[in-house]
């Protein structure tokens, strides 16, 4: 297999207002030095609960969220370095789609000059092959000619996003990132958007970065995980090794808590406790495992020190006690 994209020791932190007039400027962290790798033609889920910084992190990957610190390497050439004008041409081997097809679509602007939108901007093309590429992704995503000139407010929540599929394959990028993109949508109309997706991956060799905190979801669409808590990966593995034998009890607990998934019952397996309490502050991250005030296996060693993600078969598992 070859390597994608390879991210090292991802930071990004944002500036937080002085508390006093001579106060050093605080900083929240939301992105703590994350490390993951895409291969291509495969599709990576980042999973965790509102606020695990798993959607920074993906933002942050293709520039837009600044980054603090560390290096993204896209088929060797490290994003974070390009000027301005070096990443716009890069822009079109990276495309986004967004959460919420309802908002990301220009009320006012024909589905068909949406969908054409990114080759005028990137001038690829004459203004008869751009159309004609619309023509020929329109049908791609399962939707008809006759439907160009409609509006947005004109489609169902699945036709928006199949308008935004359309919208994100127009200058053929080797990276999607997908931003939950069926976690606004209906759940028969979910599945449609999931296999149109899956048969994309492999029609097209498409890679995705798969952002979502529905494990079902990951399940079904992806062949590798990562599981971010405040800002970190605590669980990273091929997607049934993660499923079949969680290594951290973060993991877990996000699999305890989605009983609707069809696990095989794995040696060694124990449901866990129901989880307490919140996650601490990311302005003030603890000394030890994140984790640690919330896991039921957690001990003084927990507290004290921070587990580095080390490797246990086939998973990576930031956790001093796994299994």
């Amino acid at each position: 297999m070859t390597r994608l994209l390879e991210v090292r020791d991802l930071t990004v932190q944002f500036a937080l207002p002085r508390p006093g007039l001579f106060a050093p400027k605080p900083y929240l962290e939301a992105v703590r030095s994350v490390s993951f790798s895409l291969e291509k033609g495969r599709a990576l889920g980042i999973v965790g609960e509102s606020g695990s910084g798993k959607t920074t992190t993906a933002m942050a990957a293709i520039r837009l969220t600044a980054a603090s610190g560390g290096q993204v390497l896209f088929e060797g050439s490290d994003l974070l370095k390009l000027s301005d004008e070096e990443m716009r041409r890069r822009r079109r081997d990276v495309a986004l789609i967004f959460q919420d097809p309802y908002s990301s679509l220009n009320p006012r602007a024909r589905v068909t000059d949406i969908v054409r939108e990114p080759m005028d901007l990137m001038g690829i093309g004459t203004r008869e092959e751009r159309q004609a590429r619309v023509v020929e992704l329109f049908e791609l995503v399962g939707l008809r000619p006759d439907q160009l000139n409609l509006f947005p407010h004109q489609f169902s929540g699945g036709q928006r996003q199949r308008i935004s599929i359309a919208r994100a394959l127009t200058t053929n990028p080797r990276l999607l990132v997908c931003d939950e993109p069926v976690s606004a949508l209906d759940v028969a109309i979910q599945a449609q958007i999931l296999n149109l997706l899956d048969r994309l991956k492999a029609e097209l060799g498409l890679s995705y970065l798969f952002i979502s905190h529905d494990l079902g979801v990951v399940r079904h669409i992806c062949e590798d995980v990562a599981v971010m808590y405040l800002g970190k990966i605590v669980e990273a593995a091929p997607c049934e090794a993660l499923f079949d034998a969680p290594q951290h009890p973060y993991t877990q607990a996000l699999l305890s808590a989605a009983p609707s998934l069809a696990r095989r019952k794995s040696k060694g397996y124990v449901r866990p406790l129901k989880l307490t309490g919140d996650p601490p502050s990311p302005l003030n991250p603890p000394k030890g495992c994140a984790f640690a005030e919330r896991c039921p296996k957690a001990q003084d060693l927990c507290r004290q020190t921070q587990p580095e993600l080390s490797v246990r078969g086939a998973t990576h598992v930031a956790c001093h006690f796994p299994g």
